[in-house]
């Protein structure tokens, strides 16, 4: 809970985001989970730094940067219902049309597993489909 004095401060400057620059991810292979999203999403490479290491991909919307676990055989993987941190992410899609041709695209990958295939959401007029994507990161994709 903020105190009064922080909330008059935030009030008086008008303190705003401006969406987000970009998302670090730690993945078990940078190379693969950047193929992914090249590949399969049409990211470009935006950046690297080898001796992190780090790959830096964007949609030209957002920017993920992608961190190499540095000991992969120690790595604990997340657990959406145990841990604090990254539940999913979600990167909007033009329409119906594009996420179900995205659908057909990634249930075909053996690096991909599709957790539901694209439905409605709720009483929402759009539809979106979960999937994990190499890295073993939970990726919504969803219409605009």
């Amino acid at each position: 809970m903020c105190s009064t004095s922080s909330q008059a401060v935030a009030e008086t400057t008008k303190l705003n985001t401006l969406g987000i620059h970009h998302l670090g991810l730690n993945v078990p292979d940078i190379k693969q989970t950047a193929a992914f999203f090249i590949e399969q999403l049409n990211f470009k490479k935006v950046g690297e730094k080898p001796e992190y290491p780090a790959i830096f991909v964007s949609d030209g919307t957002v920017m993920l940067t992608l961190w190499q676990v540095a000991d992969v055989g120690n790595m604990v993987t997340f657990d959406r219902k145990k841990n604090i941190g990254l539940h999913h992410f979600a990167l909007k899609v033009e329409n119906a049309e594009a996420l179900s041709n995205l659908y057909q695209q990634l249930k075909l990958l053996d690096s991909v597993e599709i957790e539901f295939a694209p439905e409605p959401l709720g009483d929402l007029p759009i539809s979106h489909m979960m999937c994990f994507i190499p890295g073993g990161i939970r990726l919504e994709l969803i219409t605009a």
